[in-house]
């Protein structure tokens, strides 16, 4: 059977997407790397299980990198149901999440929604507009 090592997302802007990860959601920085020979810059964070890759390609007109105010001109799709893709965190209690969303000034895209006695989960979105999910199974 496969292991999973790493699921990746586009950003347009690394630096403020890594802030996002690590300050509001409490993910851990593993490395972050410049790759001009690819045109791309990218960085891993922790997650139990793999990790996270946030993925911004370097504007080929530009020599703007990851660790200043200009990024690409990638534009992130709108946000709209089913919430896909998305990525999903494991949550041991979705009503402390909440709290903990709210106290970082994280508006919740949908939710809490409930499947009682079977899971309860609720969907949030980075800066880019790459939806998060909590999920809290009962």
């Amino acid at each position: 059977m496969p292991k999973l090592d790493h699921v990746a997302i586009r950003v347009a802007n690394l630096e403020a997407s890594i802030g996002f990860y690590t300050k509001k959601l409490g993910l851990k920085l593993l490395f972050q790397q410049v790759d001009p020979a690819h045109g791309e810059a990218f960085a891993f964070l922790e997650l139990e299980g793999g990790n996270l890759e946030l993925l911004q390609m370097l504007d080929d007109t530009s020599n703007h990198g990851p660790d200043n105010e200009h990024h690409s001109t990638w534009k992130p799709a709108p946000i709209e149901k089913p919430y896909c893709p998305h990525l999903a965190l494991e949550a041991t209690d979705l009503k402390l999440q909440v709290e903990q969303l709210q106290a970082a000034n994280i508006p919740i895209v949908a939710g809490p929604l409930e499947i009682p006695g079977s899971v309860r989960w609720l969907y949030i979105h980075d800066p880019d507009n790459n939806i998060i999910e909590y999920i809290e199974h009962l």
